[in-house]
């Protein structure tokens, strides 16, 4: 499986480990990118902290539902807001340490590929990028509330990186 030509990884166009549509990207993309004052290793390990996910995107509680953390393992993240609860499953469909981590959102709601991608930088830098491509819902749902919902999408995405890259550099992860 490749995930950075987009021949059958996670973040590109195959059926991923039996994942089928999910596996195939949406038209929902986005990416968000931070640079961490740390080397890529310890920042490849903060990131499949997933139980520690938690301390870094807001509102969010992750866990290793499958697996051990590794290629074919299970995560769920469920965001909660007030009464409003959205549960995403991934599956992890690609590890290359320290380099990249592809998952397949394969739950009821969300679904698509993404991929975490850690480039070694000089001076034990590390440029963290995060892609994802969400399948959006069918018809004029999904071409009314994609433009509506990928701002704030990025926003938090962007906000929950830089908060990672803290947490790096400051030795509180992983």
């Amino acid at each position: 499986m490749s995930g950075a030509d987009g021949a059958g990884g996670a973040d590109g166009a195959g059926d991923v480990g039996g994942l089928g549509e999910a596996a195939r990207r949406g038209a929902g993309e986005f990416t968000a990118t931070v640079i961490v004052d740390a080397p890529a290793g310890r920042v490849f390990a903060g990131l499949t902290a997933w139980e520690r996910q938690s301390d870094w995107i807001p509102l969010t509680t992750v866990r290793v539902v499958e697996g051990d953390g590794g290629e074919g393992s299970l995560i769920e993240a469920v965001t909660t807001l007030g009464p409003a609860v959205l549960r995403d499953e991934m599956r992890v469909v690609r590890v290359d340490a320290p380099y990249e981590i592809g998952v397949v959102h394969c739950g009821p709601l969300l679904r698509g590929p993404g991929v975490l991608r850690c480039t070694p930088l000089a001076r034990d830098r590390t440029q963290v990028v995060w892609h994802e491509w969400f399948h959006l819902p069918p018809g004029a749902a999904g071409q009314v509330a994609w433009p509506l919902l990928w701002p704030g999408s990025k926003a938090s995405l962007t906000l929950a990186l830089k908060r990672f890259a803290r947490l790096v550099e400051q030795g509180r992860l992983p």
